[in-house]
């Protein structure tokens, strides 16, 4: 079981192009899986029935999982077996009528139009490194992207000419983000005046770099923004993925279509970016009720 277990990583990891931290996950979820069945002297996938699957659920809950986390190991293990079983190393699927645990429909946070802009507002440009990071919260709004893909752009990878950005999404799949005047006069005076200043001579690709020329980690970014949050007086508990949140819907409040923000953000599935048209429905419940003269 080890060793078809393992068949299905090296597919993530090669046909899929799953991140680190994402195979990382599926791995721990399969070898809880795999424990199971041999604490329960099942050594032989094909020997999974639908009562074996309800049995580990069931033991999932009694730990204390949560529906969400039971969810993210079903989804682990039934990708397992559509594996196997389209690689003809299994015969049967125990796993295809057994329903995902409910979730709850959790809304990501997102920050008003006069919040973002307090927040891209907030940084000292006059400092090498605040133009840096204005730049950066000003492409991850003006385009939508995950901290992730804001970390690693390049040099090359945006023109300043037509207002875009080349991104390297998830599974390796690349898409052009349009962006706008305020990010690209940022960005533009950041490398001409900011980046040499920081870089000190040290060749680097990278569009965003911290120290010795690095590009800058993830939790570099998020206490950038916890930084200026403070400055700018948000008392929400913002992240950098709440820049990406609220590009989505204030698009969509401004009436940009689905597909248009399915393809900004780069969701392969437009169930996924779906989540936004609650938030906006939202949105205009409130504006009926405010200004609608029945209400």
């Amino acid at each position: 079981m080890d060793e078809l277990t393992q068949q299905y990583l090296d597919y993530l990891i090669i046909e899929k192009g799953l991140s680190d931290n994402s195979l990382a996950s599926y791995s721990a979820d399969l070898v809880q899986y795999i424990n199971f069945l041999e604490n329960n002297r099942i050594h032989d996938l094909n020997n999974v029935d639908t009562a074996v699957i309800l049995a580990w659920l069931v033991d999932l809950a009694q730990k204390g999982l949560s529906a969400k986390s039971r969810a993210r190991h079903l989804i682990a293990v039934r990708g397992l077996y559509k594996f196997l079983i389209s690689e003809k190393k299994l015969i049967k699927n125990p796993i295809k009528n057994v329903d995902i645990p409910k979730t709850g429909f959790a809304l990501p946070k997102i920050m008003s139009v006069r919040e973002v802009s307090a927040l891209l507002d907030a940084p000292d440009i006059r400092k090498p490194r605040d133009l840096r990071n204005s730049a950066m919260m000003e492409i991850m709004y003006g385009a939508g992207l995950r901290v992730s893909e804001l970390i690693l752009l390049r040099l090359q990878d945006i023109n300043l000419d037509a207002n875009f950005v080349r991104v390297m999404g998830k599974g390796s799949k690349e898409r052009i983000v349009p962006i706008g005047s305020p990010a690209r006069i940022v960005t533009q005076q950041w490398i001409k005046k900011g980046r040499p200043f920081v870089l000190k001579k040290i060749s680097t690709p990278y569009l965003f770099i911290a120290r010795a020329g690095r590009p800058m980690t993830r939790q570099s970014f998020w206490k950038i923004i916890k930084k200026y949050a403070l400055i700018a007086k948000i008392s929400k508990n913002i992240t950098p993925h709440t820049l990406r949140h609220s590009f989505a819907t204030h698009l969509l409040e401004g009436g940009a279509d689905l597909r248009s923000v399915q393809t900004m953000l780069g969701h392969s599935d437009i169930s996924t970016t779906q989540i936004y048209t609650h938030i906006s429905r939202d949105y205009l419940v409130k504006m009926h009720q405010k200004y609608h003269p029945r209400n």
